[in-house]
């Protein structure tokens, strides 16, 4: 089910992070928060994406902890690569590390501090009834990849590709987005084609304009090599 927002944390941040979707449910707004709305025997990290590309924003509980969190910093990467506003409710007075700052340099940001933490949740309720309101939903399947135009029905031209030839997709795309290649080769495969077609729905994933031709023409070489 789609959510207006998702919710980022660290797990030292977890009583405010409820203590915030408390009250931000209790405006009507529909949340997603992990683990409560991880469905069981899931997948974490499908659910997870799945989440991202759901919401209409994410909500980071930015503090020290979540400063130094790779769960977080993945969320936050993944959010922004679906292009999903990221705003940071500051619950210390803390910088963003490097790598987060360069995801979160142009937010805005709301402070939560000093205590007591309910009003400034009133305050975050208030901006998010406005900001969400000029944010449409996204009714797209954000799950099979970057949407594209499918193409008339009728046999390929050449054959799906074979699983040595996926786990060297997955290798390559994983040189520039890390692990999460492996889960996002699998989902663009389930939409059939051959190896050209999923290199190109697989290549958005890379941000870079360079790294992205450099996958593409490493996808080529591996259909040149199977020939």
């Amino acid at each position: 089910m789609a959510r207006d927002i998702f919710v980022s944390y660290s797990q030292p941040d977890r009583e405010c992070a409820f203590a915030v979707v408390r009250q931000m449910e209790a405006r009507g707004l529909r949340i997603w928060i992990a683990p409560r709305d991880v469905a069981p025997a899931a997948d974490w990290a499908a659910e997870i994406i799945d989440a991202i590309s759901s919401a209409r924003l994410m909500l980071l509980i930015f503090s020290g902890a979540s400063n130094d969190s790779a769960q977080v910093r993945r969320e936050v990467e993944r959010a922004v690569h679906k292009q999903r506003p990221v705003l940071p409710f500051r619950i210390e007075d803390v910088l963003p590390s490097k790598s987060l700052e360069y995801f979160l340099s142009a937010q805005h940001w709301i402070d939560a501090f000093p205590p007591p933490l309910e009003p400034h949740v009133e305050r975050l309720c208030d901006y998010l009834g406005g900001a969400l309101d000029g944010i449409a939903h996204d009714t797209l399947d954000m799950t099979s990849g970057p949407p594209r135009t499918r193409a008339a029905e009728g046999p390929p031209v050449l054959p799906a590709p074979d699983p040595v030839q996926l786990r060297l997709l997955e290798a390559e795309l994983a040189r520039w987005i890390g692990p999460v290649a492996t889960l996002l080769v699998r989902r663009a495969a389930k939409d059939g084609g051959n190896l050209d077609a999923l290199a190109q729905r697989l290549a958005p994933e890379v941000d870079d304009g360079v790294q992205r031709r450099a996958f593409l023409e490493a996808c080529w070489r591996i259909g040149r090599r199977s020939q």
